[in-house]
């Protein structure tokens, strides 16, 4: 039986100011670090070795996955970096202070724009400073690929090519994976995991720097799901 490991990034600077962040790179917090070297404790404790890592291409995520790593002897696991893995883009949303978004266009209307499953957001201007059109860890893309806004059913649909070409393959050979990234490319991942609903899923939340573990059979069914305690 193969292992997957999902781990949201530790709480990034700007999940403690309360701002939305999408594609933004930024940094960890104090608390961040310390949620993810907790997670890494975690799995070392547990036992948890692993064959092949992936994150995404947003420091918070990297960040992550590295203390992670550090803190269970596993530095040396093979890793690759994707953009398909980077959060959901919040479109015209980024950057902006949530509370205030709020106070603006009504607490409804931004509960909508955040956990309604095919709404999108505004989408952002591509000569926004938020933009991440010109930012060179995209430049291989075609820029129509690259996002002016998403919500999580277009979210789903771009780490849905991860999976197919990279993450089920590793579990049907029988590799355990890590994954770190974040609060909705996980989400979608779970979906598609535990074929949650369209309406259910907007009720789902993921914990910064815990751990969740699957256990899958020879055909990927899963066989058991533990959260790691911190």
């Amino acid at each position: 039986m193969s292992k997957l490991v999902l781990i949201r990034h530790g709480q990034s600077a700007w999940n403690l100011a309360n701002r939305f962040t999408g594609w933004i790179d930024v940094d960890l917090s104090d608390e961040g670090v310390k949620e993810a070297k907790n997670a890494g404790k975690l799995i070392k404790e547990h036992g948890l070795e692993f064959d092949q890592a992936y994150t995404s291409v947003l420091t918070r995520a990297i960040k992550t996955l590295h203390y992670v790593l550090e803190e269970s002897d596993q530095l040396w696991v093979p890793e690759m970096k994707t953009w398909r893995l980077n959060e959901r883009h919040y479109g015209g949303l980024q950057g902006l202070n949530k509370t205030k978004t709020a106070e603006k266009y009504g607490k409804k209307q931004v509960h909508i724009w955040r956990r309604s499953y095919d709404v999108l957001p505004p989408k952002i201007d591509d000569d926004s400073k938020y933009s991440q059109v010109h930012d060179r860890r995209y430049a291989n893309l075609d820029p129509h690929i690259i996002p002016r806004t998403e919500n999580l059913k277009v979210c789903l649909a771009r780490v849905m090519p991860f999976w197919e070409d990279h993450i089920a393959p590793d579990l049907l050979a029988g590799k355990n994976v890590v994954i770190a990234a974040h609060g909705n490319s996980l989400r979608a991942l779970t979906k598609y995991i535990e074929n949650i609903s369209d309406a259910d899923i907007m009720n789902l939340e993921m914990k910064t720097g815990e751990p969740v573990v699957y256990t899958f059979d020879k055909k990927l069914n899963v066989v058991n799901k533990e959260k790691l305690d911190k």
